[in-house]
């Protein structure tokens, strides 16, 4: 199930549903650890063909002596000891099949792939005959095909095959009031196992965090503060170095200018704001503050400690004439 209120994962769920409708091949886009394969999973839990088959297959992985006999098929008795099996192709027969890093496929694997992705047919290993399949085709990949199709390092045929219906996963750092979220739904994930809440320092730190490992990394920082964590409270000294190094540092720099604490609460509040792109409604959310508050905060000068000059309403022109009128 994909976690998130963000005006980015709410457009995605919106994009999800209305293309689960159709029968279309999809690409996923998205970094490494977002979560593509769970897009493909809802795509396909969503559609008409959510009582067939899910088969995932890592493209990354295939080795090149073998991939068409993982995707296509061998046939019985093709060498001495092989015994025949169907390719993942067929055994995601009325389902969807789900190709993830196609940008990691050599030429060679693309090839091979393109002339099945074109007529949905197969022809296994040491066969003849040509095998129908009727699935649905989602591919995911962390790399930005066209410019690889520019470079020559993928085949713009498939590139165009694959292409046209895309999904694009936004990473963490771009909805980062999405954290707190979901943070707790991994924290409810382990419940039985451990019931612990996080403390504000800790939410504070995670917020402030960039995630170049995304949903994927999160999840592992949440899993071993659950097993480490000596209280049931989950701390920013629960969360490992890299995590907390920024928080930290937003501390020590307030701590080394002599700030107050309103100082360092309005510049952290900006923090927040800059990375919700400057959306308050975001911000408030995130800080579970009131938008009153919030610009409270805004309009504090931490260099003078005192609340900013209220800025003018008046139009320039309204202004001098009446310094005219008064001089």
């Amino acid at each position: 199930m994909l976690v998130g209120r963000n005006p980015l994962m709410r457009e995605l769920m919106e994009r999800i549903a209305r293309v689960a409708r159709t029968d279309f091949t999809v690409l996923v886009e998205g970094e490494s650890g977002v979560g593509k394969e769970l897009v493909a999973r809802q795509v396909h839990a969503a559609s008409p063909r959510r009582s067939g088959p899910f088969v995932a297959v890592n493209c990354a992985a295939l080795v090149e002596s073998l991939v068409e006999a993982e995707l296509f098929g061998i046939e019985e008795r093709t060498a001495t000891g092989v015994r025949g099996r169907r390719g993942k192709f067929e055994l995601a027969e009325r389902g969807t099949l789900f190709l993830d890093e196609v940008g990691d496929m050599s030429l060679m694997t693309q090839a091979k792939l393109l002339r099945v992705v074109q007529d949905l047919a197969v022809e296994r290993v040491g066969g003849a005959a040509t095998h129908r399949v009727d699935v649905r085709l989602v591919a995911a990949t962390n790399r930005n095909l066209q410019t690889m199709v520019d470079a020559g390092r993928f085949r713009q045929d498939l590139y165009y095959r694959l292409s046209g219906v895309e999904l694009a996963v936004p990473p963490v750092r771009a909805r980062p009031d999405d954290i707190p979220l979901l943070a707790e739904h991994f924290l409810e994930r382990y419940r039985e196992t451990r019931a612990v809440t996080l403390a504000p320092s800790a939410v504070q730190a995670m917020v402030v965090y960039d995630w170049p490992g995304n949903v994927r990394q999160l999840l592992r920082v949440i899993e071993r503060a659950v097993a480490l964590a000596p209280a049931d409270v989950i701390t920013a000294a629960d969360l490992p170095a890299i995590v907390t190094e920024g928080h930290r540092e937003l501390v020590r720099h307030g701590a080394r200018r002599d700030e107050t604490l309103r100082g360092w609460t309005s510049r952290y509040v900006r923090s927040v704001l800059e990375r919700c792109d400057g959306n308050k409604r975001r911000a408030c959310a995130l800080l579970d503050i009131s938008y009153h508050t919030l610009q409270s905060h805004l309009d504090y000068d931490p260099a003078a400690r005192r609340p900013r000059a209220a800025k003018s309403t008046a139009k320039p022109q309204l202004v001098r004439a009446w310094l005219d009128a008064a001089g």
